[in-house]
């Protein structure tokens, strides 16, 4: 058996294999994925959660799923149980579910323990007063007039801090670093902030919280995490995380922290603040809405999850920032879905058709034939389904016309087609309404083309899929285009939301399905012949989601950079 481990050849895994073959944390792996519970997971999150538990799953160790709960304001339990859930449903396991609250305790006593250390003080200036004195690149910093404020007083006013005595805002505390660092971290950074609020899991037994620098590598420390993996954006932190825990009684190894690139994709957006205000304004029917690009979002519309595991894959870790084609991502979720989905007939915007030599019993009514249909040509495990045949039928509007355009294939009066798997039909009349649409096309089959295929060995052009209009069950289908319609949200104005589609999603209401799609299971994706992939909705059973065309866009662009 090959090892995973040693065919891993990204860079994360190159310095772990390292770590191991010199015995670095006693050749032990163990990563973390610590969201904050103020929203749900997006695509980005998803491959943060495949570089941390696959990582681990490499090298036989063990990922924690922690919760940065660090900002009682804008946190919920309803973001952690979906959390929990996101993680698990894209099919990694928390070796343990953790909070930075479950160290609060501890983190306030090594708090104390810096401030009788003389490498923190409670500085008494405003959060903008502290933003301004700290400077900027090439802009010196400026020390607090509190920074030299005797140990035993910055501990005395912790203290009451902690006891709720001061209003938010009125102090804080500092870590004693140096003003003067070009990393602007490291300019005495705020380790606590005064906040009187509800916390979804401690309640109001605190009134300060840590920062998320005081919260994340001391977090790491006491679980034992060997690998901190984390995106880009976090490497200007890293000697602050260094710093902090070379001041501290640890109670095991330092952990490394190493970041690599986050995952972007076009059309789309991943800042949870822009996502909240799509579901508070109701431009999206809520954070599991079917265009959004949370993780519940993606599961919803039938993203399967080996599908978005294979994407933040192939994509590679690295450290250089990119954005991916969102027509990549659907293409993974079309190769899955084409080994996976049943295939249906559907008809979107249907047509009548009525076959007027269609043959009936003694007592008048139209004879039902039955038909047996692969239900997933890739796996013929799935067996086959009969699906009953009729001479009153639907089509797709779009697949007739009265006065064919140029190189039109489908039905057209006096042109013959192929019924998939059915018969050779050819088209003799229309029936209009007062508007002068038509409403029902008239035409006659040939009995000896059963199956498709005609005996004198007569070719046709096209193939439709239709449905039997007396077995016919309603359904309604949404289809999407995308949320953005820029490929980079935001690039020309600076405010991604002013590139929203006002259109990215049409309902049919009206379409009609064979008998057997009633039977799909909630959530179950099926291949609607000739239209796409479709979701039926967890919630909703027979509202399906367009969850991906059959047209691979991806291939198609790879074709055009080529040439």
């Amino acid at each position: 058996m090959t090892d995973p481990a040693a065919e891993a050849t990204d860079f994360i895994s190159e310095i772990v294999r390292a770590d191991t073959a010199r015995g670095t944390f006693d050749s032990r792996v163990q990563t973390r994925f610590p969201p904050e519970p103020n929203g749900y997971l997006h695509i980005g999150h998803a491959k943060s959660i495949v570089v941390n538990f696959g990582t681990a799953e490499r090298f036989g160790g063990t990922c924690n799923l922690r919760f940065d709960d660090t900002n009682p304001e804008t946190e919920d339990t309803e973001y952690v149980e979906q959390i929990v859930h996101d993680v698990r449903w894209l099919g990694y396991e928390p070796a343990s579910v953790l909070f930075s609250s479950d160290y609060f305790e501890q983190l306030y006593d090594w708090a104390e323990q810096l401030v009788r250390d003389g490498k923190a003080y409670v500085d008494d200036q405003d959060g903008d007063t502290i933003s301004e004195q700290r400077g900027g690149y090439g802009k010196p910093g400026i020390e607090s007039p509190y920074r030299d404020r005797p140990a035993a007083e910055s501990l005395d006013l912790l203290r009451r801090m902690r006891a709720g005595e001061f209003p938010d805002g009125a102090r804080c505390l500092r870590a004693k670093i140096d003003m003067q660092a070009e990393n602007m971290w490291l300019r005495d950074p705020v380790l606590y902030r005064i906040r009187h609020a509800n916390h979804h899991r401690t309640g109001d037994a605190w009134a300060i919280y840590p920062t998320y620098d005081w919260a994340h590598g001391q977090g790491d420390a006491i679980e034992g995490i060997t690998h901190s993996l984390c995106t880009m954006e976090f490497e200007s932190h890293r000697p602050l995380y260094d710093w902090l825990l070379a001041q501290l009684p640890l109670p095991s190894d330092t952990p490394k922290q190493i970041e690599f690139a986050r995952l972007e994709v076009t059309h789309t957006i991943t800042s949870k603040r822009r996502l909240r205000k799509l579901v508070e304004e109701g431009v999206v029917d809520g954070w599991s809405d079917a265009r959004m690009p949370t993780i519940s979002g993606l599961r919803r519309r039938g993203y399967p999850a080996a599908a978005i595991r294979a994407f933040c894959t192939e994509t590679g870790t690295t450290r250089t920032n990119s954005r991916q084609a969102i027509e990549l991502l659907e293409s993974f979720v079309r190769r899955e879905l084409n080994l996976t989905a049943q295939r249906r007939m559907v008809v979107l915007r249907p047509l009548r058709l009525v076959l007027d030599n269609w043959p009936t019993d003694d007592a008048g009514n139209p004879v039902v034939e039955y038909f047996e249909v692969a239900n997933n040509p890739e796996n013929p495990d799935d067996g086959v389904r009969r699906v009953a045949f009729t001479g009153e039928l639907v089509i797709e509007r779009d697949d007739f016309a009265e006065v064919p355009p140029p190189k039109f294939f489908r039905l057209s009066p006096g042109k013959e087609v192929r019924l998939r798997g059915a018969y050779l039909i050819t088209a003799t009349d229309v029936v209009k309404d007062a508007d002068g649409t038509v409403v029902e096309v008239r035409a006659t089959y040939d009995p000896e083309s059963r199956g498709g295929t005609a005996p004198d060995g007569r070719k046709v052009k096209s193939t439709m899929h239709w449905v039997s209009a007396p077995h016919a069950v309603p359904v309604t289908a949404a289809l999407y285009d995308r949320l953005f319609t820029a490929a980079v949200p935001g690039e020309a104005t600076g405010e991604p939301l002013d590139d929203l589609n006002p259109d990215s999603r049409e309902l049919l209401e009206g379409a009609l399905a064979e008998a057997a799609v009633a039977d799909a299971a909630p959530g179950q994706v099926l291949q609607f012949e000739r239209l796409g992939y479709f979701a039926n909705d967890p919630d909703r059973p027979g509202y399906f989601h367009r969850t991906v065309g059959l047209r691979d866009e991806w291939a198609a662009i790879q074709k055009r950079q080529a040439k």
